[in-house]
């Protein structure tokens, strides 16, 4: 046997392109752990505002009850958390500490970064659902009907409007400047997407240009589809549509990985 050969012979195999996003998925598993932030902004911050406002008769909705208003919502809020807020704020804190110019040198390839970041948030967010309906049926008794399918959509447009909202922003600005533009984003919705008020709530001047925002749109689309005989709200999931087609296309124009 050459010298080649025996070189040859000890070299550690590549591990392959599922492998290498395993790896980095669980990694970012863990990282998103780690964050009390992330932990605080994605599971504690939804679940305490569904037992809150669940509990208290403060909201105008009128007939009905508030479960059946406000899930819906604290789901989009759940999204809304995970895809827009924390990936937003740890992807350009990891592009300030230059995490992304090292990752961009490793042999894991920048389109399985991507990939292993999104499996990561719809695994949160898979976690979130869980969570939030478990809380809604044991505590106010809330029972599932409407359709399934029409929510998973909604869910999966919707990670995909915040999820470009996050990047884009990432992607642009400085870390400081994307984490307080990501956290006033949330406010902004939390108060005008119809999450926790109903639009009708608001005033004309607002209820107007609010509707066409994704987290009003988002609120609408999973009221529909988890109400027991509720019509498609087509407008809405227009509105969605188009988010979840363009923020995503502008996060691709406006991201830098230095």
């Amino acid at each position: 046997m050459t010298s080649k050969d025996a070189s040859s012979s000890f070299r550690t195999p590549r591990p392959s392109f599922l492998n290498m996003v395993a790896a980095q998925t669980r990694a970012e598993l863990l990282l998103a752990l780690r964050r009390g932030e992330s932990v605080l902004i994605t599971m504690i911050v939804p679940s305490a505002l569904l037992l809150f406002f669940g509990s208290v008769a403060v909201l105008p909705l009128g007939p009905g009850r508030t479960v059946d208003f406000l899930l819906p919502g604290i789901l989009a809020l759940a999204v809304m958390s995970t895809a827009m807020v924390s990936l937003g704020i740890a992807t350009a804190f990891e592009r300030h500490y230059r995490v992304l110019k090292r990752l961009g040198g490793s042999p894991l390839p920048r389109e399985g970064l991507l990939l292993a970041k999104i499996t990561t948030v719809l695994l949160v967010e898979a976690v979130q659902v869980v969570l939030l309906l478990g809380i809604a049926a044991t505590v106010f008794g809330w029972q599932p009907a409407g359709s399934p399918g029409l929510a998973l959509v909604a869910l999966l447009l919707g990670t995909a409007a915040f999820g470009g909202i996050g990047l884009a922003m990432a992607g642009a600005l400085r870390a400081e400047a994307t984490l307080a533009a990501a956290n006033g984003l949330y406010l902004a919705f939390l108060l005008l997407g119809g999450i926790i008020l109903p639009l009708s709530a608001l005033p004309t001047i607002l209820a107007t240009p609010a509707s066409l925002l994704p987290a009003a749109a988002l609120a609408d689309v999973l009221r529909a589809s988890l109400s027991p005989a509720g019509p498609v709200p087509l407008g809405s999931l227009v509105v969605l549509a188009v988010w979840a087609g363009g923020m995503p296309l502008l996060a691709t124009w406006l991201f830098r990985w230095e």
